[in-house]
């Protein structure tokens, strides 16, 4: 039964290895995971609301502002991995270059539609970039916007040409290719952490479940996927 299972909360760049390695963890142990997508503000909203799991892996900054309010058993927190923020486009499409900052803002400024969400973590840096761009007022009107979620699946439904976000949410779009990282004077990388819920009834499932995500196997399941171990 559902209310039986481990709950995960979790952030979207977590789809594209969790939805390789839970199934082998529940293989493997015979314990059910429930996993819950969501940017990490959205999460901690909801966790604020009342909602609560047995373990959270989102960004380092989320895992630490639940264990100061109490949410989350500070010792169970461990860092997981890193990732940064790249644009994605259709396979087959054109692959504009976004090497250097002069052409990443000379490819914003091409594309007819740039898609990007608006509560994620690299939809955020995203708009701040624009601005320091000084070409906000030009790609605004042609933003499309999710307020989370794979932001590259517009992008595949053809209702986007670009799709900005972090490297393995693009990794985990079918029919969305990565055309690379966004240039390293205007990356921003993101510290995924996971922590146990004060609340939790299944901690020691939660912490099986943490060693299992810490094997070396895991760790290269992470790599394919986007993600730098820790």
């Amino acid at each position: 039964m559902e209310s039986e299972s481990l709950q995960l909360f979790t952030s979207n760049s977590t789809r594209g290895v969790l939805g390789e390695l839970l199934p082998q963890f529940e293989q493997a142990t015979g314990t059910r995971v429930a996993a819950s997508y969501d940017p990490a503000l959205v999460m901690l909203k909801r966790i604020d609301a009342g909602e609560t799991a047995d373990l959270a892996i989102l960004g380092q900054g989320a895992i630490d502002a639940l264990a100061m309010a109490g949410k989350i058993v500070p010792e169970s927190r461990r860092t997981l991995a890193r990732c940064g923020v790249g644009v994605g486009t259709a396979v087959g499409g054109p692959k504009p270059d976004v090497s250097s900052v002069e052409a990443f803002k000379a490819a914003l400024l091409a594309a007819k539609s740039i898609a990007h969400t608006t509560s994620g973590a690299s939809g955020i840096h995203f708009s701040n970039i624009i601005k320091r761009l000084g070409i906000a007022a030009e790609i605004e009107p042609k933003a499309v916007r999710n307020e989370g979620g794979l932001i590259g699946e517009l992008v595949v439904r053809g209702e986007a040409e670009l799709a900005i976000q972090q490297i393995p949410e693009l990794m985990a779009v079918p029919g969305l290719e990565l055309v690379g990282p966004l240039p390293q004077e205007l990356q921003s990388i993101s510290v995924l952490a996971a922590g146990i819920f004060v609340t939790s009834k299944r901690a020691a499932a939660a912490r099986a479940l943490l060693e299992f995500l810490g094997t070396s196997a895991a760790m290269r399941v992470f790599r394919a996927k986007g993600l730098e171990p820790a």
